[in-house]
């Protein structure tokens, strides 16, 4: 695994960035929407909120994500 886009931007996305970042196989972190805690260790897309489905596809095919991690609820609920 090369590349990680983790969506959301709060206390859950920060440590699941964190651990994410700990990881040996990752070599970039991105993040949408992101938050400033979390700049520290991924690219943060603050311009895409977790909720914008084509927004996020359109992200992780633009990065070429290997993994997409969708912790908050309401993306889920929609579909994502």
């Amino acid at each position: 695994m090369k590349k990680v886009l983790v969506v959301g931007g709060g206390g859950r996305e920060h440590a699941l960035v964190m651990k994410i970042h700990e990881s040996e196989k990752v070599d970039k972190i991105y993040c949408a929407p992101g938050n400033g805690g979390i700049s520290r260790y991924a690219e943060c897309l603050s311009d895409i909120k977790a909720t914008d489905i084509d927004g996020v596809i359109a992200a992780a095919k633009k990065i070429k994500a290997d993994l997409v991690v969708v912790a908050p609820d309401d993306p889920l609920v929609l579909g994502m």
